[in-house]
């Protein structure tokens, strides 16, 4: 069976450190340890590096070492993803302050991922951009994309 094709947004790396949501934490470093495992093919863009990259110190030497841990691919900013996050934008799939947030859902899509992982509640895991992104990925001749926490990954204990 192939592999499913994860692409990571900021918030779950920063969630491996976060003391003050230590049940998220928890079940964040649990679906690290299948990411490091080889388990999924992960992805993170251009847009994830640079987000870690304004992050203060220490805490971006410690979501850079955790990024060490790990074999992904990165993805480079294209025209093809600005113009498809563009449109996610102008089609009000996530709000118009939320470009970085349509770049991480149009590269994931780009790329043919299968799911984003975030724990962004706020803009991306909701049902309207689920319903909305997939929506344009139709229009546009793309394929679907999930909307996902980390914990809809893991797999239950026997």
């Amino acid at each position: 069976m192939r592999k499913l094709k994860v692409y990571l947004d900021t918030s779950v790396i920063s969630h491996l450190q976060a003391d003050d949501v230590p049940e998220k934490m928890a079940i964040t470093r649990k679906f690290w340890e299948d990411l490091k495992s080889g388990e999924y093919d992960v992805f993170i863009s251009e847009v994830t590096k640079a987000e870690i990259a304004d992050c203060p110190e220490p805490k971006k030497i410690m979501l850079d070492n955790h990024l060490k841990e790990l074999y992904y691919q990165t993805i480079e900013l294209t025209e093809e993803i600005t113009e498809l996050a563009q449109r996610y934008l102008a089609q009000g799939v996530l709000p118009p302050k939320c470009m970085d947030d349509s770049i991480h859902v149009a590269a994931a899509t780009v790329v043919g991922c299968n799911a984003i992982v975030s724990w962004n509640f706020k803009h991306m895991l909701k049902l309207r951009a689920f319903i909305g992104v997939n929506g344009v990925n139709r229009m546009l001749g793309y394929g679907e994309i999930a909307l996902v926490p980390p914990y809809e990954l893991l797999e239950e204990d026997d």
